[in-house]
């Protein structure tokens, strides 16, 4: 085992999805080391995490939801922190161009790679967006800069997670990665589309019905504009979906005491994708 990128896996309760990941990552050459971040899971999955040579298992008390990635970045020891899915795993090589390209470009702080889905790997909808996004490829960066992206198919540099603190646990599933792009780019990090790095994404078929994801994301997208956007984006939000704002009242007030604005630069790029409806969505 070498390289200078661990994967880190958060799970519940999908025992046999993480086996196929594990094993998927065991083959790649460098093999990485892998954390797996166990959600209070109720079936077998510490057993299969404990089952693979170079995995590390955190046995969380409780479901942290996104926010349980932050704590296999911190045990993370190298410098590049890949992020997979129960159903995903990275295609061999890909970490590996990832380093170089962290290396050559101090600035990236994340990189989200093209996603395959399912046996006829086909784009994930989310991929032409991010290729073709409005932000554009500013000279000496390695791809289209990007405000959103998918988190089982992006690698970030340890020190930029951290520095922006990682996914939020006010928002535990949906949407969280858009708000840790907006806090990778007010603190000056770069987040870049690299289609030539890829990961596969098989869909599990245990998945919270599409109903109950869509309330999720919507609560969520009110809760970061709560956080990070001008008042007038926070109205304009809520009257565009008002049940977004039922379902975000438990922890308004926890997001109230963490509203911090983003930067003017950003929040005209955030604008700027608005117009263009060029953000992707989350797919946990």
């Amino acid at each position: 085992m070498s390289g200078r990128t661990t994967v880190v896996v958060a799970t519940r309760n999908r025992a046999g999805e993480l086996a196929r990941t594990l094993t998927r990552l065991s083959t790649l050459d460098p093999a990485p080391p892998v954390v797996v971040l166990d959600n209070a899971s109720a079936d077998g999955t510490a057993a299969v995490a404990v089952g693979f040579p170079g995995v590390r298992l955190i046995r969380l008390p409780r479901n942290l939801g996104a926010a349980a990635r932050t704590l296999g970045v911190l045990a993370a020891e190298t410098p590049y922190v890949a992020f997979s899915d129960d159903d995903s795993w990275w295609a061999p090589g890909a970490l590996t161009e990832a380093e170089r390209i962290f290396d050559a470009h101090p600035r990236t702080g994340l990189l989200a790679a093209r996603t395959l889905v399912g046996p006829e790997e086909h784009d994930d909808p989310v991929t032409p967006e991010m290729e073709r996004s409005p932000l554009g490829h500013p000279e000496g960066a390695p791809g289209p800069l990007v405000l959103g992206f998918l988190a089982c198919s992006a690698i970030v540099r340890r020190t930029a997670y951290l520095e922006a603190g990682g996914f939020s646990p006010l928002l535990h599933f949906g949407a969280e990665e858009q708000l840790l792009a907006y806090d990778l780019a007010a603190r000056g990090w770069e987040s870049c589309f690299a289609g030539h790095l890829r990961a596969h994404h098989h869909p599990s078929v245990s998945r919270p019905p599409s109903s109950w994801r869509r309330r999720a994301e919507l609560r969520n997208r009110l809760l970061i504009t709560v956080l990070r956007r001008p008042w007038p984006e926070v109205f304009r939000t809520l009257c565009t979906a008002p049940a977004a704002g039922l379902g975000a009242v438990p922890r308004v007030a926890r997001a109230l005491r963490g509203r911090q604005v983003l930067p003017e630069h950003v929040e005209n790029q955030a604008k700027t994708l608005e117009r263009t409806a060029a953000w992707p969505a989350s797919r946990s």
